[in-house]
């Protein structure tokens, strides 16, 4: 048999990930590896939801919205990708004297 990981345990392989994210604060690429850590999860995260709703029962009752769930994934992963892609902020210097002469 073969085990596949549910969509539960895999967003709370993801959690830890979001929380290392706010201990990186002082280490700028620290924090960056781990958001491109939860960007990579985001995205099998979502595999596993397309998988998943594949594979729902569509004549059950009460149904789990996984286009729901797959559109906040995409929010959240295009968020984080966003925020990776922008160019980082230069470091404030002081001002110049300019004049070298006295």
């Amino acid at each position: 048999m073969i085990h596949k990981p549910s969509i539960t345990r895999t967003m709370l392989l993801v959690l830890p990930l979001l929380l290392a994210v706010g201990t990186a604060g002082a280490d700028a690429d620290g924090e960056r590896e781990a958001l491109a850590r939860i960007a990579h999860e985001l995205q099998r995260l979502q595999v596993q939801v397309a998988q998943a709703a594949r594979t729902a029962d569509s004549t059950a009752r009460v149904k789990f919205r996984y286009d729901w769930l797959a559109k906040d994934l995409e929010l959240v992963q295009r968020g984080v990708t966003d925020h990776l892609d922008a160019p980082r902020q230069p470091r404030p210097m002081p001002p110049l004297t300019g004049d070298y002469r006295r």
